[in-house]
């Protein structure tokens, strides 16, 4: 019997609480196969808790989570995932090869000394993201962006189908940015689907076609087309952004300091 699910991703009823607090309520979530789709929310919106609530990172309170149809210990090996890079320790003395090389782990064992096609793949998923002159540094000794750039090669060399990314994005430059945008939507292009906690609002219609808008529970999610909207945007964020319509193009207005702070990093 073939359960391979039309969806990448599945939620349902999904409660996450810290301390009896809700970080999550009763969130529904379906995320078809092959788009490219951002989270956006404000400030403790629960955008980062719903990734990791789906990856088993943190306990839920109550709901179900499937990949493809399965749970996630069933399609673990069809999952990739890259973590905020602030929850990383750069200080570990280990280098950019090696971090890559880790992403094989599932498949190798903890214990398998990696072979050279092993090593290849990881020079290779390198290579993708800009990095193959940098594969013998340090971790700690690049800067923001390579080591992004090093944890999306971790992610990419696992041949996932599916790929969580946790503010790509955040403290990089614009070229790193570009160069993250390009890997992620020859992904797309490859039938992947690729999911990002996203902060910037300005891009979502440029980089993504589907979106998922969260505060606590679930506001809506679809087509960038059919779901960016102004009135969901207020929903979203109490009225605190405004969605005009300019040359055919969604542009977001912060209208203060205090909103533009709002959207900006966090949960």
């Amino acid at each position: 019997m073939n359960n391979i699910s039309a969806y990448a991703l599945e939620i349902d009823d999904l409660t996450v609480a810290y301390n009896s607090k809700p970080a999550l309520w009763d969130v529904d979530l379906r995320v078809p196969q092959g788009v490219m789709m951002a989270i956006v929310g404000p400030n403790g919106a629960g955008k980062s808790t719903l990734i990791k609530a789906a990856l088993s990172l943190v306990p839920r309170t109550a709901g179900t989570v499937r990949f493809f149809g399965q749970p996630y210990d069933k399609a673990r090996s069809m999952v990739g995932y890259v973590p905020q890079r602030s929850s990383v320790d750069w200080d570990f003395p280990t280098t950019a090869l090696d971090v890559v090389m880790m992403g094989l782990y599932g498949r190798l064992g903890w214990f398998r000394r990696p072979s050279k096609a092993t090593r290849q793949a990881a020079l290779q998923a390198l290579d993708q993201v800009g990095l193959a002159d940098f594969a013998q540094r340090q971790i700690g000794q690049l800067s923001g962006g390579q080591q992004q750039r090093v944890f999306l090669a971790r992610a990419l060399v696992q041949d996932a189908s599916l790929y969580f990314m946790d503010e790509p994005f955040a403290a990089v430059d614009a070229v790193t940015e570009r160069a993250i945008v390009a890997v992620l939507h020859a992904l797309r292009a490859r039938g992947k689907t690729v999911i990002v906690v996203h902060h910037d609002l300005q891009t979502v219609s440029e980089y993504f076609d589907w979106v998922a808008l969260l505060n606590v529970r679930l506001i809506a999610s679809g087509s960038v087309a059919n779901t960016f909207t102004q009135d969901n945007l207020r929903r979203t964020y109490g009225g605190r952004v405004a969605l005009i319509d300019q040359h055919n193009e969604n542009i977001v207005q912060l209208p203060n300091t205090a909103s533009a702070q709002a959207v900006g990093f966090g949960d």
